[in-house]
């Protein structure tokens, strides 16, 4: 049967928001598709999917119970989830990217192809303020790779007394960033900046550096599933081993903190070459509730002791 058949079939058979997200689920489970933007299987991918095609806040169900599920849908309604399922299926495009719609530390952002879709650990860690390494609040915080601003707009939200400078290489990327920063009413404290790593940022200093950089070794590039395609390489690939991006910052961090100031980094999958690459430095793995790994912490006197060794 065609994709065709099945979307007109469903636009005249189902006629409510439980038919039309069953009907999603296995779909999305016909075509073997990939989750990973949000969400981790067809059910809640297909349930995100209704919600944000028919403007229902996510937390719906949770509100009112699954009586609403019951609710019956317009034809036009149906016709315009179909379409959505329809996309998805066939352009292998992560669902963000179709809603041009991401939540990250409990807050929606705009996302589209130009950007990452968040998906970090690094929510539970601003949630948490970081703690128990940050004791202080910083009044200076440098989101470095800020992609579309989600981490450095939650870290304003979490520190509302900090000024946050939004850095990226990607001219594109801090477009997106600025359009959330607009968004979220903070144009006044978190300033999107281009920049090389730390090329720019001569002469600032920061409390707090956090990163979330491109860190995708090659092996993990050659075998991303096809919904990550969509996502642009730039934001991904970091060489062989996942940490050319990293190497700079760790060297370079020093310069740019304050005396006591700690640097967070997500390496993710390439958390097993760290010690290759950077035998005998002791950073700190972090643990997480919400599930999620690959990010260290390691403070500034840690840093300068190390490189000094190595000169």
């Amino acid at each position: 049967m065609t994709d065709k058949f099945y979307l007109e079939e469903a636009i005249e058979d189902l006629h409510t928001l439980l038919d039309m997200t069953r009907w999603a689920t296995s779909r999305f489970n016909d075509a073997a598709l990939y989750f990973g933007h949000g969400t981790d299987n067809a059910w809640d991918e297909a349930t995100s999917l209704v919600m944000q095609a028919l403007h229902l806040p996510h937390p719906l169900l949770e509100q009112v119970g699954e009586s609403v599920l019951a609710s019956r849908l317009t034809k036009s309604e149906r016709e315009k989830i179909a379409e959505l399922v329809l996309k998805r299926v066939q352009t292998r495009m992560p669902l963000p990217y179709i809603t041009n719609e991401a939540w990250f530390c409990g807050m929606p952002f705009y996302v589209d192809e130009r950007v990452l879709i968040p998906r970090s650990p690094f929510a539970e860690l601003i949630q948490n303020e970081f703690a128990p390494f940050v004791e202080a609040s910083p009044s200076s915080i440098l989101d470095m790779c800020t992609g579309g601003g989600c981490i450095a707009i939650a870290l304003a939200h979490a520190y509302p007394d900090a000024q946050v400078d939004a850095v990226d290489i990607s001219s594109d990327a801090l477009e997106v960033a600025d359009i959330n920063i607009q968004e979220h009413g903070l144009s006044h404290r978190v300033y999107p900046i281009q920049s090389d790593l730390f090329a720019s940022l001569t002469g600032q200093k920061y409390d707090l550096i956090v990163s979330n950089p491109p860190y995708v070794d090659a092996e993990d590039m050659a075998d991303l599933p096809d919904e990550y395609h969509h996502e642009p390489e730039l934001a991904l690939a970091a060489g062989e081993d996942g940490l050319e991006l990293v190497d700079i910052m760790l060297r370079e961090a020093p310069t740019y903190l304050n005396d006591g100031g700690w640097l967070f980094v997500e390496v993710g999958n390439s958390e097993v070459h760290m010690n290759h690459r950077f035998p005998g430095l002791e950073v700190i793995w972090l643990a997480f509730e919400n599930g999620g790994s690959g990010i260290f912490a390691v403070g500034k006197d840690t840093l300068v002791t190390y490189f000094s060794s190595k000169d």
